[in-house]
């Protein structure tokens, strides 16, 4: 199959159209990190950088960390851009530019997800590292894809419906990050559960000010959930459940850390972390 210019979009330097990067620009490792300021709070850990773009919100830096090359990109905030960044990681990935077509050998990427988040159990102390071992979306991206789910994860996803009673119009999905890179992840620094994506930062996640919400106490019913097996719900964003789906969905590995800077139980918000998140980037560049 050839892609048409319509489907496979590329600039005028033949450069993946929004990233703006050729393949050999990222390495099979990659940070994800919305705030394009982390970029350079990654790259800071590198022994050497050979790559430096920026794109609109899309900051990429590839480099040597250890002896291991890695990338570091940021998507800017949401499911939206995040639907981006994957389709277009994957065509540098697995799509000869040049010719149109797909490449004879498939290539894996491990994706990790480094961001900020609201913590949704009130015993998880701000600063907390949050290791979203599975992500409920609220956004409808996957929707839009032919993405098979599996059992479990249908299971889990209806039990979370029936608990929280959310309107109608709302169709989610829950889908589990990838194991190996949550294995890589875990530790006694972590708390591991699910994390509710988002489709934004005020109503979406429980959140008012003048406009009135139309589902009441989403936190307390969130907080409040717990799984047979003992998982639970811990955590808000806005990325991570279009980036497990598609991107486990096109055979790459991925999974996402958080720093939690406030807890909503507790009406806490942190007064500072960038110490905090240096930290947790040197956690994970020792471990992945």
């Amino acid at each position: 199959m050839q892609y048409p210019h319509s489907e496979l979009v590329l600039n005028d330097k033949g450069q993946v159209y929004h990233l703006g990067l050729f393949p050999e620009n990222i390495s099979d490792n990659i940070i994800l990190v919305g705030d394009q300021d982390r970029v350079h709070l990654v790259a800071d850990f590198f022994d050497s950088i050979e790559h430096y773009s920026q794109h609109r919100e899309f900051v990429c830096k590839t480099g040597i960390y250890k002896n291991k090359r890695v990338s570091v990109l940021s998507t800017g905030i949401g499911t939206d851009n995040i639907d981006i960044t994957i389709n277009e990681l994957d065509a540098l990935a697995n799509i000869n530019l040049k010719e149109r077509k797909d490449f004879g050998e498939f290539r894996s990427l491990n994706l990790i997800r480094i961001g900020t988040c609201g913590i949704l159990q009130p015993d998880i102390p701000v600063h907390s590292y949050i290791l979203s071992e599975y992500a409920f979306g609220l956004d409808n991206v996957a929707h839009f894809y032919d993405i098979h789910f599996t059992d479990n994860e249908k299971k889990l996803n209806d039990k979370i419906n029936k608990h929280i009673k959310l309107p109608e119009t709302i169709k989610t999905y829950t889908v589990k990050s990838s194991e190996l890179l949550t294995n890589k992840l875990n530790s006694e620094k972590t708390f591991k559960g699910i994390t509710i994506t988002s489709s934004g930062f005020y109503g979406p996640q429980g959140r008012e000010l003048r406009l009135k919400k139309s589902s009441d106490a989403l936190g307390e019913k969130l907080t409040s959930f717990i799984d047979d097996s003992g998982v639970q719900i811990t955590n808000f964003e806005m990325e991570s459940s279009a980036l497990f789906s598609l991107g486990k969905a096109l055979g790459h590995q991925c999974t996402t850390i958080c720093l939690g800077i406030a807890n909503r139980p507790n009406k806490e918000f942190s007064k500072g972390y960038k110490e905090e998140m240096k930290q947790l980037i040197k956690y994970v560049l020792e471990r992945i």
